[in-house]
């Protein structure tokens, strides 16, 4: 039983890490956050937790309720997408007009930066439809199908978001030096235009 556990545990963490490492606009927020230092670890932590739900709501059978009322995932992905768009249009617009609190951690309200870090995490996962298709419906039915073993599964794949998560974040940090220019910042930021501006349309096309 023990062996039958620990491979589930580890198929888990296999299956949540190859579901998680993907370009996607969670990751690309993390990343900036990352790289200017602004908020990380509070930030890393709303998006593991917010993980450890979904992944644990997907494995108690949530998505298979969900998966009998289509209309729900077509709204979360207009809605989605829309979110998306203007986040890239956000982006795009630092780009084009750079200004010091766009590529520092200088903003004088700090307690307002946190609360709208945080929003903006909660959104990028909760407003994302894929965050639901890859944790709740894709993880949730694969542990499942470990039967006894399911929890085990679940854990192993909250653990592959929390390594992935705590190594985007801290990683991109240590790419800070790279970005001491403007035009290092300018260029991110219509990367992120680029991909937030994709994945937006992508969403609503599919709805």
């Amino acid at each position: 039983m023990t062996t039958t556990l620990l491979l589930a545990a580890l198929t888990g963490l296999v299956t949540g890490a190859g579901l998680i490492i993907a370009i996607g606009p969670q990751n690309v927020f993390i990343i900036r956050q990352g790289i200017s230092g602004a908020h990380i670890a509070p930030v890393i932590a709303v998006c593991v937790v917010s993980d450890i739900v979904l992944i644990s709501a997907g494995t108690l059978g949530l998505g298979a309720v969900v998966a009998g009322h289509p209309a729900i995932v077509s709204v979360a992905k207009i809605v989605g997408g829309a979110y998306l768009i203007i986040l890239g249009a956000l982006a795009a617009r630092r780009a084009w007009r750079p200004t010091a609190t766009s590529m520092t951690n200088d903003d004088p309200s700090r307690t307002r930066g946190l609360w709208a870090a945080l929003g903006t995490a909660l959104a990028l996962t909760w407003l994302n439809p894929h965050t639901y298709l890859d944790t709740v419906f894709t993880l949730g039915s694969i542990a499942n199908s470990h039967a006894d073993a399911r929890w085990a599964f679940s854990i192993g794949a909250c653990v592959a978001s929390l390594i992935w998560f705590l190594a985007l974040g801290f990683g991109a940090r240590k790419m800070a030096p790279m970005f001491a220019s403007v035009r290092a910042w300018r260029l991110l930021d219509g990367a992120i235009a680029v991909v937030m501006a994709a994945l937006g349309i992508g969403l609503i096309v599919m709805s």
